[in-house]
């Protein structure tokens, strides 16, 4: 595209910064139900790994300690929740630009019947969860 045509250029902007909220509503606000109760709430991007042994997960959650994630088996199903907060020292910094979603999250994962013991790491900017199959 041209930088000589301002109507072009504007009009493009426009639609990008309308499908960038449109993604944004879609990701972040996807409202859970709990108990009733209506939270909004977004939804980290994961990878699923499975050996013989263990099932491998790798949520993408920069900058979150992985002892602040909680990860709990309800029903043969990994919930993984936690909060995502900007570090108190940015907190007052003027925002040019936040992709990187803040506030609740929770990702629901079905897993395979059986048992599991779970355990947390950190990896490339990634939590990991590792669920040692048991007998």
């Amino acid at each position: 595209m041209s930088t000589k045509d301002p109507v072009n250029w504007m009009l493009s902007e426009a639609i990008d910064s309308l499908m960038r909220a449109e993604r944004l509503r879609q990701q972040f606000f996807s409202l859970q139900s709990a108990a009733g109760a209506r939270e909004a709430s977004w939804e980290p991007p994961i990878d699923v790994l499975e050996t013989d042994r263990e099932i491998l997960i790798f949520i993408a959650l920069p900058g979150v300690d992985p002892e602040q994630v909680e990860a709990v088996i309800e029903s043969s199903t990994l919930v993984i929740s936690g909060n995502r907060v900007l570090p108190p020292e940015l907190r007052n910094a003027r925002i040019h630009r936040l992709e990187l979603p803040q506030g609740r999250f929770e990702r629901r994962i079905a897993l395979p019947v059986g048992r599991y013991a779970v355990s947390r790491f950190a990896v490339n900017g990634c939590v990991g969860l590792r669920l040692a199959k048991s007998a």
